[in-house]
């Protein structure tokens, strides 16, 4: 992030509040506050501006150059284009491209989709601020877990809303130079402070402010329900109860299968979310230590449950297998964008049309993505393999140069 150098101290001055300056999508990657400094005297040290990052750039390119557009079924990719076009259609660089998708109506023919974005849309592909052009393609899923409405012996994990003592800040209001950061903590007196990790609200217990909306069967199963950010529970009487992302603690997000590497327990190959599973559920009194490597928290709301998939950042249903989390620093939410991957552990390829309508704090730079693979075990499986490398570009309406 390049800020102006009126900004950085501000920035600086915030953190050293002991806040963490956060995107708004689960699992955050933020910088770790600096610990508190009592200076003897005035003034105080300057701040040492961050190292400079480049941004992403975009290089225009023909069709022709997309790997494997014209073998693509595109129209699997249309009803996730009509979901983004129900977000952006007021968006003046969006209201034409939107208008002619929907007089192409519910069920065009391949070739008249393929038409359409060729005439409607540039592609440009996504270079990354070191010169590369690939990235990291990783997978995510709806997860189905047991649970409960009530506390019972074998539900009795909970699943957390948002407390009332949580406090957010919308930076961008004040310095639009700090677009999709937060900060989020609690007040201690007068003092702004982190919010409580997920070490300390598990310590606290029945003593946090957080309402308790569900109880899970299974504590491993509710912890990648939160890296998720979203899924069903599977209630006693047969039924289902949908919750979705709702907020979080503001904490950097830290990989319990690197810390599970670090100790000798796993080998990189064996440190996938099933390997995470079968190791907890191996070593239940090791549990909590495990869980509690990752400082971060999400807490939730209950949605409707529906035939659709779950809401994403732009506020649309998720396709399967057509729907990608994005940096929205780096690509426009909503936007089409092509992605040419692999599938996990293989080197078949997986090229095709998706479009941009989810953002995750884990997802950070120009190529990167994180597929959304759909709804159950089946789904959880192939995101969990998934972490391969892959090349994006974005298309964008004619005449909009990124």
């Amino acid at each position: 992030m390049n800020l102006r150098p009126s900004l950085r101290p501000v920035l600086a001055g915030l953190l050293a509040l002991g806040v963490s300056a956060c995107v708004t999508q689960p699992p955050p990657e933020c910088p770790p506050a600096p610990a508190p400094v009592t200076p003897p005297a005035p003034p105080p040290p300057a701040p040492v501006s961050p190292p400079t990052v480049q941004p992403p750039h975009y290089e225009q390119a023909t069709w022709s150059a997309l790997p494997g557009w014209h073998a693509d079924t595109q129209e699997a990719a249309w009803p996730a284009l009509l979901n983004s076009c129900r977000a952006l259609a007021d968006q003046p660089r969006w209201t034409a491209v939107c208008a002619a998708a929907r007089a192409l109506g519910e069920r065009p023919s391949r070739a008249a989709i393929r038409a359409y974005f060729e005439a409607q849309f540039t592609p440009w592909q996504i270079v990354n601020g070191d010169g590369s052009r690939t990235g990291l393609v990783t997978g995510y899923y709806e997860p189905l877990i047991r649970g409960s409405l009530k506390r019972t012996a074998r539900s009795a994990w909970p699943i957390y809303g948002v407390p009332d003592d949580l406090i957010t800040v919308d930076l961008a209001a004040i310095y639009p130079e700090l677009k999709h950061m937060r900060l989020r903590g609690r007040l201690e007196g007068n003092r702004l402070v982190p919010y409580w990790t997920r070490a300390e609200l598990a310590a606290q217990g029945a003593q946090n402010r957080a309402p308790i909306i569900a109880w899970a069967d299974d504590p491993i199963e509710l912890f990648f329900l939160q890296v998720q950010g979203s899924g069903r529970i599977a209630l006693p009487d047969g039924g289902f109860l949908r919750i979705g992302y709702a907020d979080h603690n503001g904490h950097p997000y830290k990989s319990i299968g690197r810390w599970l590497i670090a100790q000798g327990e796993l080998s990189a190959s064996q440190a996938s979310m099933q390997g995470i599973q079968r190791w907890a559920r191996a070593h239940p009194a090791r549990l909590r230590e495990l869980l509690d490597q990752n400082p971060a928290f999400v807490f939730f709301r209950t949605l409707p449950d529906s035939d659709a998939g779950p809401l994403g950042a732009l506020g649309v249903p998720l396709v399967a297998e057509r729907s990608i989390a994005v940096d929205r620093a780096a690509v426009p939410l909503g936007a089409p964008v092509f992605l040419a991957t692999t599938a996990p552990n293989s080197t078949h390829p997986l090229r095709r049309l998706v479009m941009a309508q989810d953002t995750g704090g884990a997802i950070t730079g120009g190529v990167r993505a994180d597929y959304y693979w759909g709804f159950g075990d089946a789904a959880g499986a192939q995101a969990g393999r998934m972490r391969q490398k892959g090349e994006m570009w974005v298309l964008l309406p004619n005449g909009w140069a990124p």
